[in-house]
């Protein structure tokens, strides 16, 4: 059986890894890696391959830097070629980005079966480019990995049901990840030392998704709480590319240093030794929690709700009062890390038995 994984963004590189070693325990399986190219820069992708004994890609396809219906057409034109070349029994696709949403189409045009990690997620915030790509991509999907049991709801309450498609839990492929990796961060970082932390003694912060760089007023809101956070607290901020680049177009200026974008090992080092995650991505806000860091989700809401629901997350928006009240409230919470929420770290083993039934 021939898997194609199409990959394109840093975390479907985390994903990948872990689903990766689980395939490669079965001699019928047989995964070939299609990388779209969406995060070209080294320190957003390529070093990942590197860090995390993923296979290297088979195709890198180079699609990046346009807008998202030029560059969602342009990836659904070279996977086509692809997999008209290759023509694997499943594809498989993770998240809610383009690539994502490319390699689901892509793959039911040519009636290819899809399975979707991380499927049933809602925001219900359809402005979100994201939101797009996950619902459409979990429609055309054949068989829809659930990790959390809100996520099997979702599907459930919009009549998947019916559809004749496979919907089964796995728990989350990202724990399986963080818990795999924690376990050799500590030898292969040096992110500590070079930075001179401590644990407890910073914040970490990331800052990314479209809804806040493409909005001036929400980036600069956002920017201007962290500022005040920063002289409380050591703020240590992996600049993203695009969030770069709009702070220099804007002239929206951050009060203290940032460093530039780390590896997986860094970042889990980072995560495991702050005080607290300040955050709009999805996947740190669910890594803040395998290792029992309170989080603010800078966002107006999460997919993640169950991390709210436990007070492990507190989704404060883009204001800047609220950001700094949420900051403050999460450094006196103490959240219920205890709960068993996404999985118990056996997701690539259902998501690989759910892909060959």
């Amino acid at each position: 059986m021939k898997v194609a994984t199409v990959v394109g963004a840093r975390p479907q590189f985390i994903k990948a890894a872990a689903i990766s070693r689980e395939i490669a325990k079965h001699a019928d399986l047989r995964e070939l890696i299609i990388h779209t190219g969406q995060h070209f820069d080294h320190g957003m992708s390529e070093v990942f391959f590197e860090e995390m004994d993923i296979p290297r890609p088979d195709y890198f396809l180079d699609v990046n830097s346009l807008e998202h219906g030029a560059m969602t057409g342009r990836m659904m034109e070279k996977i086509e070629g692809v997999l008209l070349r290759e023509r694997p029994d499943i594809v498989l696709v993770y998240g809610d980005t383009n690539s994502t949403l490319a390699g689901a189409l892509a793959a039911k045009k040519l009636r290819i079966r899809v399975a979707h990690v991380e499927a049933g997620l809602r925001s219900f915030n359809t402005q979100m480019p994201e939101e797009i790509n996950r619902v459409v991509t979990d429609r055309v999907s054949d068989v829809l990995c659930c990790p959390t049991e809100n996520a099997v709801r979702n599907l459930q309450r919009e009549g998947f049901e019916h559809f004749g498609c496979a919907v089964v839990k796995t728990g989350d492929v990202m724990q399986d990840a963080a818990l795999h990796y924690s376990a050799l961060s500590s030898g292969r970082s040096s992110i500590l030392s070079r930075l001179s932390l401590s644990k407890g003694d910073f914040a970490l912060c990331t800052i990314h998704r479209a809804e806040n760089t493409d909005d001036p007023r929400r980036l600069g809101s956002i920017v201007r709480a962290l500022n005040g956070i920063a002289r409380e607290i050591r703020i240590v901020l992996p600049l993203h590319p695009r969030t770069e680049k709009v702070l220099r177009e804007t002239g929206i200026r951050l009060e203290f240093p940032t460093i530039e974008p780390v590896g997986y090992f860094d970042m889990l080092e980072l995560v495991k030794t702050c005080r607290i995650v300040l955050t709009d991505s999805g996947g740190l806000q669910k890594e803040a929690f395998f290792f029992s860091k309170p989080c603010v989700t800078l966002r107006d809401e999460t997919e993640w709700v169950e991390l709210c629901d436990c007070g492990a997350n507190l989704v404060v928006g883009s204001d800047a009062a609220a950001i700094a009240n949420g900051f403050q409230r999460m450094m006196e919470r103490r959240g219920d890390f205890d709960q068993r929420l996404y999985g118990d770290g056996h997701a690539s083993e259902r998501v690989v038995q759910a892909i060959r039934a």
